[in-house]
C-alpha cells in the first residue's frame, strides 16, 4: 500500500486536544497550515509521553548550547493556544509509533506519528524518519523551539485536566463512585 505522508513544515498550528468528557475523552494531535488540517487519534499515555519527551529534548538542546539557542526555557505566554481543535475532526489514522528528533542544522524539532499496523509482525527496522514509498501513514511536523514548548505545555495541561486520581490507589476517580482496590472494594 502506498504510504501517505502528512507533512507540515512549519505548521500554522500543532496541538493536542480532546473530544468528550473526562473519563470518556478521545485524544488527538492536529496539525494545520494553509487551510489543510490533519487529525490523528492517539492514547492519553501517548500524549503525555510525547509532551514529556519534547520538554526533555528541548531542555537538553538548551543545556548543550549553554543557553545560546533560539529555544526558550519556557513556553512563551503570548504564543499559548487554548482554542479547541479545528472542526471537522476527521481522524486520518490511529497512532502506533512516535519519534522525535532535533535537526541542529535548522534548529527545528521533528515530530513523527506513524499509523498503527494491525495484524502484521513488526518490521526489524522502523520506518520513521525514512521516506519509503510503501508503509503505514505518517504525520511529520517540524517545529521551532518556541512552538514546541507551547505544544508540550498545552499537552501536559490537557492530560492533567482529566479525572483526579484516588489518593489511595492513584486510579482515576469517577463521578459515579470509585471502588478502590486498596480499600478492598469498600467505599468510604
Amino acid at each position: 500500500m502506498p504510504r501517505q505522508v502528512f507533512f507540515y513544515d512549519p505548521p500554522e498550528r500543532f496541538v493536542a486536544g480532546t473530544v468528550g468528557e473526562p473519563g470518556h475523552r478521545a485524544f488527538y494531535l492536529q496539525a494545520s497550515a494553509r487551510g489543510r488540517i490533519t487529525t490523528v487519534l492517539l492514547e492519553k499515555g501517548q500524549v503525555a509521553a510525547l509532551a514529556e519527551r519534547v520538554d526533555e529534548l528541548l531542555d537538553e538542546v538548551v543545556r548543550r548550547a549553554g543557553g545560546s539557542t533560539s529555544v526558550p526555557a519556557l513556553a512563551p505566554p503570548e504564543m499559548m493556544d487554548s482554542a479547541p481543535l479545528d472542526s471537522p475532526i476527521d481522524e486520518e489514522f490511529r497512532v502506533g509509533t512516535m519519534a522525535l528528533a532535533w535537526d541542529d542544522t535548522v534548529q527545528l524539532l521533528v515530530v513523527e506519528a506513524q499509523e498503527v499496523v494491525e495484524g502484521e509482525e513488526e518490521a526489524d527496522e522502523p520506518t520513521l524518519f525514512e521516506d519509503e514509498e510503501e508503509g503505514p501513514s505518517l504525520l511529520r511536523v517540524r517545529l521551532n523551539g518556541a512552538m514546541a514548548r507551547v505544544f508540550a505545555k498545552r499537552a501536559l495541561e490537557l492530560v492533567s485536566a482529566g479525572r483526579p486520581p484516588c489518593p489511595f490507589c492513584s486510579l482515576p476517580l469517577d463521578p459515579e463512585g470509585h471502588v478502590c482496590p486498596r480499600q478492598n472494594g469498600y467505599r468510604r
